[in-house]
């Protein structure tokens, strides 16, 4: 069963414009949702409308593309986080070490390559970190690249000041992350929704299964159509829908590490979506995941630690905590490292 939940809608305009005290206000405010679900709407964001057109016009034409054309732009190995995704290709639920049938989503991932940080030496210590992007022909798709490249920037630079408010909220510096993130794995995930008719759906099989996200925070732009759930404090699962002009941020795996639990990584997945007759629908999401430098080591921070210095977990690198979750999902291998997260939905009904 599912009920409604009021995910806390947040103006961030004043971290920019505001003084002090407007960047306390919205600290508090982040601080409050972290503790209670991980999840927010993020308005006063400032990305432009067009902007937004351009992504979703990019992601409209991409996928119309007939499948032999877009298995073309397949990965050689899941490690590698690039190119495209077909339908029932991959069990998010693996990352948390639990079985499911196949997702029933597409999807073309970019991210940040080795080209983008000339200075450092990333391509043999973390070569599939910063793969190349796999990239459309133009001539096949002409409004791809720089449709999704403009909304890759500006997602990045809204994922950047989310850490600011993250770091002061935590009673850090406001500047705090910036070492762990100043060549961050992040990857945008652009995901189609589209059952086809006549598809035979499984028992228990999902638009995409039960998950956290794996690092520090994600930026989620989607349709307003049903569909997202997220598992709330009374271990239901709510429908959420994205407000006018809003964007949807949810904490990951590696701030609840950092944070000693104090914030929640927000566990949600998608059911297929179907208007109020029952009919399939279609839903498209973008997800900008910025996960942190590969080589960062993940440790948690003092203000969350318990009164001995203690921490409910060990550390790790942003790299391999990555390939555990990735592993999962995309080769999927149950990820044996879950088993925090798993429990969280053990008894929870469908």
């Amino acid at each position: 069963m599912t009920t409604d939940l009021i995910v806390p809608t947040i103006d961030v305009s004043g971290w920019v414009h505001g003084d002090g005290t407007a960047r306390d206000a919205i600290a508090k405010a982040v601080d409050h949702a972290g503790r209670t679900i991980g999840f927010m709407q993020v308005v006063g964001h400032g990305i432009p409308a067009d902007v937004v057109d351009g992504l979703t016009g990019a992601m409209d034409d991409f996928f119309a593309q007939p499948v032999a054309d877009k298995m073309t732009l397949v990965p050689p190995r899941p490690s590698i986080n690039r190119g495209y995704a077909g339908t029932k290709s991959e069990k998010l639920s693996y990352s948390l070490g639990l079985d499911s049938p196949a997702d029933l989503f597409e999807a073309f991932n970019v991210g940040a390559t080795h080209e983008d940080f000339p200075h450092l030496d990333l391509r043999d210590r973390h070569d599939d970190d910063y793969a190349s992007n796999l990239w459309p022909a133009p001539d096949s798709v002409p409004t791809f690249r720089p449709g999704v490249e403009a909304w890759f920037a500006e997602a990045a630079s809204f994922a950047r000041r989310m850490t600011s408010i993250f770091a002061r909220a935590l009673a850090m510096d406001d500047d705090y992350f910036d070492s762990y993130t100043d060549h961050s794995i992040d990857v945008l995930r652009m995901v189609n929704y589209a059952v086809e008719p006549g598809t035979e759906i499984e028992t228990g099989q999902l638009g995409m299964g039960a998950h956290t996200d794996y690092g520090i925070v994600t930026v989620l732009w989607a349709d307003p159509v049903p569909g997202l759930q997220v598992l709330g404090p009374d271990g239901e699962w709510h429908d959420v829908t994205p407000a006018p002009g809003a964007l949807l941020i949810n904490l990951g795996d590696l701030l609840a590490r950092w944070s000693n639990d104090r914030w929640v990584s927000t566990m949600h997945r998608v059911v297929p979506p179907v208007d109020a007759d029952g009919r399939s629908m279609r839903r498209r999401s973008a997800a900008f995941f910025h996960d942190g430098n590969a080589d960062a080591l993940i440790s948690t921070i003092e203000s969350c630690r318990d009164a001995s210095g203690g921490s409910a977990y060990d550390d790790v690198t942003v790299a391999e905590h990555l390939f555990q979750k990735l592993n999962g999902s995309r080769g999927l291998e149950l990820n044996q490292h879950a088993a925090a997260e798993a429990s969280r939905i053990e008894g929870v009904s469908s």
